[in-house]
């Protein structure tokens, strides 16, 4: 998990988390309906845990860590931050308290303000050594994530010194010595991230903040009233108990905090601490102090310890522990603890980590601002519900992509009076629509109720019909028959249509033939009608029509008797017809028929007497000829006469009739007589 994380089904986008931030590092984008911290741009100040009304953000917890610590076979140290004084106001005595911690399985509880004292001391020795360099300080880490990631050339310029926590660590672990857990116990959240920057001698196993504490003590039912009196262990700590007020570090030290000769200014909150470290890095050479800077108003006032803490009231309780300590405390054993540890080394380096997003073009910041409607804005207005500080710094912001325009509260404003506007139209439409769909409602049940009247007509004529009709599905049930069909399939399918009027949903193969109802499958399967079918079922004969009512769903039937005397009538009459029909067809065929060889018989011997005559023209001698045809010598007996030739005898016109030659075109009814049982 990052060290602060917003959950998604709690947020409801009041932008408080984005009003909060200083340093823009939670995003809303659009589409997305929660906000969302970025880590990397997060420098864990936890300001907006204390601001989120909805109770949506949350720091990483480290409980888990801290009883699998405490589980284990290893020594366990508590060290413990001075402001708990202010914390626990609700314990009488620090010894309770004290004792409380042990009861949770710590070995060993050790106070953070000694490492104060050291740090202190390191700071006064920093500042006497001036040679024109001025520093801030780097006890908070939120501030030296700040610089670190958003004024990366004031790195040289944080002081070169751990944390008192980190110190502190140091000195329990030359102490105690190895191997060793050390947890510490505090108001902040950002020390979860300080501590896995070291290793070795500094190393940090464990954060947990004041709530987590409390929490655990309810856990394992650790009580005040329940426990006796335990003190720290030492070294006990000095004027270190005053860390938690913002200049408390020099109060430690004993550096000079006079208007007219101090070197160092102090600063904390939010807005101080940005104003500050911007001023620093414009103006150092005009200021010339050191800066002594704190994200939170002290750490009295850290995201971890309980919401709804007041500042001085958390103040005069750490004024009053610091004294009750000195009432008896014994410097000369302090002094002697001090310069056994003050040789450690405490220095420390920073890196870069520059997460400035490039400022975008002019013209993208313009876009943004005319489209909330600001494009004439002053560049310092702004109303800061966006939580930016002006409407450019917001139109910036998004189009960096760590807003989006629906956070301008005026822009939203106008955006709903338009809705409304739109809104007000819609419901005009939607009234009219309304009055439209009832009336629409009315002419429906109209024609509702006509259609139901009109299906009962035609149920009812349905069953007054002489001949049986059924409708079924694609899978053979019945979806509606007469009485009719009924009566033709017996009495058990009446018995059964007293239960199931009209044999609805009963399959049709349990009540006909197979042969027969095949004939509805095969309707059913290529959309092929069968038209006056004769059928028997049982002892009756049947014309059967099957057509197709919806394609591959639905067919319907009709049964006729043919027994009936109004049906055998009809069948007879349309049968003979029938057959006159087909008889008369048949003649006109023949007739056709003959006509045409007649035709080409014609054809034939006119093409003969053409050639024929034609030949003789070709065999008379010309004009004048001294030689006779030969042909002329000849016997006229011996020849035959024109007359007499074979081809006029091979086409010689038949004299038979048609009768002679052709098919008999009598037609006899009786012959083609077409019978029900054929």
């Amino acid at each position: 998990m990052s060290l602060v994380e917003i959950i998604p089904e709690k947020c409801d986008l009041s932008y408080s988390c984005v009003r909060e931030c200083p340093v823009n590092a939670i995003e809303v984008k659009v589409n997305q309906d929660y906000a969302r911290v970025i880590p990397e741009r997060c420098i864990g100040c936890g300001h907006c845990i204390d601001v989120c009304p909805q109770h949506a953000i949350v720091y990483r917890d480290s409980k888990q860590t801290t009883r699998e610590l405490l589980q284990s076979e290893t020594t366990t140290v508590a060290i413990v931050a001075p402001s708990i004084s202010g914390e626990f106001d609700d314990i009488e005595d620090y010894r309770k308290f004290v004792q409380m911690i042990r009861e949770l399985g710590f070995d060993h509880v050790n106070e953070v303000s000694f490492g104060a004292d050291l740090i202190a001391l390191k700071y006064r020795e920093l500042f006497d050594n001036f040679k024109g360099k001025y520093y801030i300080t780097s006890n908070c880490h939120a501030v030296v994530s700040h610089v670190q990631k958003y004024h990366p050339e004031l790195i040289n310029n944080l002081a070169p010194l751990v944390s008192p926590t980190i110190a502190t660590a140091k000195v329990v672990r030359k102490k105690y010595g190895d191997p060793l857990h050390v947890v510490y116990i505090g108001p902040c959240i950002d020390t979860k991230e300080e501590v896995g920057l070291y290793e070795g001698e500094n190393r940090i196993d464990a954060v947990i903040t004041f709530v987590e504490l409390r929490e655990l003590f309810d856990e394992f039912n650790i009580q005040e009233s329940k426990v006796e009196f335990s003190d720290f262990d030492p070294p006990i700590g000095y004027k270190g108990s005053l860390f938690p007020i913002s200049n408390g570090l020099f109060q430690a030290a004993g550096i000079d905090e006079d208007l007219l000769t101090s070197s160092v200014i102090n600063g904390s909150g939010k807005t101080n601490t940005l104003n500050a470290v911007r001023q620093f890095e414009e103006g150092i050479t005009q200021i010339k102090h050191h800066f002594n800077l704190f994200f939170c108003e002290g750490c009295l006032m850290g995201p971890g310890t309980s919401p709804g803490g007041k500042k001085y009231n958390r103040r005069s309780k750490v004024i009053d522990y610091a004294n009750k300590r000195l009432k008896h405390f014994d410097k000369a054993r302090w002094e002697k603890e001090i310069a056994r540890y003050l040789e450690l080394d405490f220095s420390r380096h920073f890196q870069n980590d520059d997460q400035r997003i490039e400022t975008p073009s002019e013209e993208k910041i313009q876009e943004v601002l005319k489209a909330i409607g600001k494009e004439d804005a002053d560049d310092n207005l702004g109303c800061s519900a966006c939580g930016y500080d002006s409407c450019r710094d917001f139109a910036i912001a998004v189009s960096k992509g760590l807003a989006k325009t629906e956070m301008c509260l005026s822009y939203t404003l106008r955006n709903r009076h338009e809705y409304i506007k739109a809104l007000r139209t819609t419901n005009e439409k939607l009234a009219q629509t309304q009055k439209a769909l009832k009336e629409s409602e009315q002419k429906a049940r109209k024609e509702k109720q006509s259609a139901k009247e009109a299906s009962e007509t035609i149920n009812a004529m349905l069953q007054k019909l002489p001949s049986a009709v059924v409708i079924i599905d694609q899978n053979l049930k019945i979806i509606q028959s007469n009485k009719t069909f009924i009566d033709y399939l017996g009495d058990e399918a009446a018995s059964i249509s007293e239960v199931i009027p009209g044999l609805v949903g009963a399959d049709l193969k349990s009540l006909l033939p197979h042969n027969i109802y095949t004939l509805f499958s095969h309707v059913l399967n290529n959309q092929q009608n069968i038209v006056n079918r004769d059928i028997r079922l049982e002892e009756k004969l049947l014309n059967l029509s099957i057509f197709t009512i919806k394609k591959g769903k639905i067919v319907g039937a009709v049964f006729r008797d043919m027994y009936a005397p109004e049906i055998r009538k009809e069948q007879v009459i349309k049968r003979v017809s029938e057959v006159i029909d087909k008889n008369l067809e048949m003649v006109q065929k023949i007739g056709y028929l003959l006509g045409e060889g007649a035709s080409e018989t014609e054809k034939m011997l006119n093409s003969i007497i053409e050639f024929y005559q034609s030949g003789q023209q070709d065999q008379t001698p010309p004009m004048g000829s001294d030689h006779p045809d030969p042909g002329h010598d000849k016997n006229p007996q011996d020849g035959k006469k024109p007359d007499d030739t074979a081809p006029e005898d091979d086409n010689k016109p038949n004299d038979k009739g048609p009768d002679d030659k052709g098919p008999d075109t009598q037609n006899n009814p009786d012959d083609h007589q077409n019978h029900p049982d054929q």
